[in-house]
């Protein structure tokens, strides 16, 4: 994966490089994750991968190259307080999923199986006790 930066410019106000970027991902023949893009965009850069937030990345239609927005800034502080969160959210690292969704159905299956045997059990014991008062009579 090569990282090409196409221009950079610098907003003072906002204390952040915006930067145009392009990436050729012939190897790899897929759009690369955003956290590789964004690790390798901070090397070109020479700056903290937490300072470096891109906004939008895409791969153009028909070739192995993706083009993209980013913006790098001096502090994480100001990243968070001029970025808006769904951005900060895309660029966070993706989180191990809790449960696998197979294990959830397994244990709902379970779950369902041990409540029919529990209402089958009472069943039982309410028969048999209809049954004790029927002969009682």
């Amino acid at each position: 994966m090569k990282v090409k930066i196409l221009s950079q410019k610098e907003n003072p106000l906002f204390k952040r490089k915006e930067i145009v970027f392009e990436v050729d991902h012939q190897e790899t023949k897929s759009t690369p994750p955003r956290t590789e893009v964004k690790k390798a965009l901070a090397n070109v850069l020479g700056v903290d991968q937490n300072l470096v937030f891109i906004r939008r990345f895409e791969t153009r239609t028909g070739t192995q190259i993706a083009q993209g927005h980013a913006n790098v800034y001096e502090s994480v502080e100001q990243a968070k307080k001029t970025e808006p969160p769904y951005i900060i959210k895309r660029n966070l690292p993706p989180e191990p999923p809790k449960e696998g969704k197979e294990e959830a159905k397994e244990e709902k299956a379970e779950e369902k199986k041990e409540e029919l045997k529990k209402e089958e059990k009472e069943e039982k014991i309410e028969k048999k006790e209809e049954g004790k008062e029927d002969k009682e009579e």
